[in-house]
């Protein structure tokens, strides 16, 4: 919904951001830093040591989610002031960030607007930017927050950091089609934001088939990018949209630009890559990555081992596939249907009816049973065998 016009977002550029509320010029915190040393050196010494861990609290995150508690625990018509008036004194520029993103998470967006709306009051709280983008990010998730209708002049007039935190947030909150028309306005704007909120949106986009052209169109903005700089899990996310997309040049390029910052992959981008490469059928290049894994001794999991064993079994190489079985069972994990499922087949096509059947008798101790057409093709061989 949209906000009331004494909260309306507003940018200008003679305001440090007012936004959220009422206009906010900057004020003076050194003079409110001043007011603070002078009330402390007033503290007798022996109440010193109270008062430091005092002054402390602007930075503890305990009592920052602590404070959220209390406000979320006031009655529906008392204002967050009850709350946050006595603790005024102990807190700093940045400190309600916390508390306005727990509330949040909380599903109290109207007391993350009035927590912020109460930090403007304070002169040496605000102007903050941090603040500030966390009560956007809260409010464009909650879908409590709308778009300017001149976007143009919006985006050149907004910092950077207050755009990520409206984007951040409507991804977070579901609503890909304000992110991404807010991206296009910024594009068109020749402004860039952080690679990161590419990411969270391609991995958002990405899960819908019929957005592959916004994908696609994001991956095409991220690789013309000289500053590119992503997170390991981002650019696995990335690497994973890329592969349902079938875009495994780009799942090959990513990786090779992680490596070349200087970074080791996890075992987790690892296997996306080996993924890529076993769903694009190039077993060989492959199967040169699982070397590279046990070279790197990049410790397996369960995922990696799983599409490894499918590997060697698309190789028809049997002896590599019960070689990784095994070690997968040492490693201390328990096999999936589709490994035992997966490894009968291979040695019914070696003729092996001896090891079918213990393979599948091990499979039904961990509880599996096997389906109606596996369990035909094993005993149409038996038959052939004894007839």
């Amino acid at each position: 919904m949209a906000l009331p016009s004494s909260r309306l977002i507003r940018v200008s550029t003679s305001d440090k951001l007012g936004f959220l509320g009422t206009s906010a010029r900057i004020g003076s915190s050194r003079s409110a830093a001043s007011v603070e040393n002078k009330r402390f050196e007033e503290i007798p010494v022996r109440y010193w040591n109270i008062s430091i861990f005092m002054h402390k609290l602007y930075k503890n995150p305990s009592f920052l989610i602590g404070l959220s508690k209390e406000i979320k625990d006031l009655a529906s018509d008392d204002d967050v002031s009850a709350v946050l008036n006595k603790w005024a004194p102990f807190l700093r520029k940045g400190s309600l960030s916390i508390t306005i993103r727990e509330l949040g998470l909380m599903d109290l967006p109207q007391r993350a607007l009035q927590t912020f709306c109460w930090a403007q009051k304070m002169p040496h709280l605000y102007p903050d930017d941090r603040i500030l983008t966390s009560t956007v990010e809260v409010l464009a998730r909650k879908r409590e927050l709308k778009l300017p209708v001149n976007l143009e002049k919006f985006t050149s007039l907004t910092n950077r950091s207050l755009i990520e935190a409206m984007v951040k947030g409507f991804v977070k909150g579901g609503s890909l089609n304000l992110a991404w028309k807010l991206l296009s306005v910024v594009k068109q704007s020749k402004r860039m934001l952080d690679p990161g909120i590419y990411a969270k949106l391609i991995l958002e986009l990405g899960k819908n088939p019929d957005k592959h052209i916004l994908v696609e169109e994001l991956l095409g903005d991220l690789g013309e990018r000289d500053d590119l700089n992503l997170s390991q899990q981002d650019c696995t996310a990335i690497m994973k949209v890329c592969i349902r997309h079938r875009k495994f040049e780009i799942v090959e390029s990513l990786f090779y630009w992680f490596k070349q910052s200087g970074r080791d992959p996890s075992v987790v981008m690892y296997t996306t890559l080996l993924h890529s490469r076993y769903s694009e059928n190039k077993y060989m290049e492959a199967l040169a990555l699982v070397w590279e894994m046990e070279a790197t001794e990049c410790l397996l999991d369960l995922p990696a081992y799983r599409v490894a064993i499918k590997l060697f079994i698309g190789l028809k190489d049997l002896a590599r596939a019960v070689r990784y079985f095994s070690k997968l069972k040492e490693a201390g994990f328990s096999p999936t249907y589709d490994m035992y499922r997966d490894l009968i087949n291979m040695y019914m096509v070696a003729g092996r009816v001896g090891k079918c059947k213990e393979v599948c008798k091990e499979a039904s101790m961990a509880g599996f049973s096997l389906d109606k057409r596996t369990l035909l093709n094993l005993t149409k061989l038996e038959k052939d065998i004894l007839g």
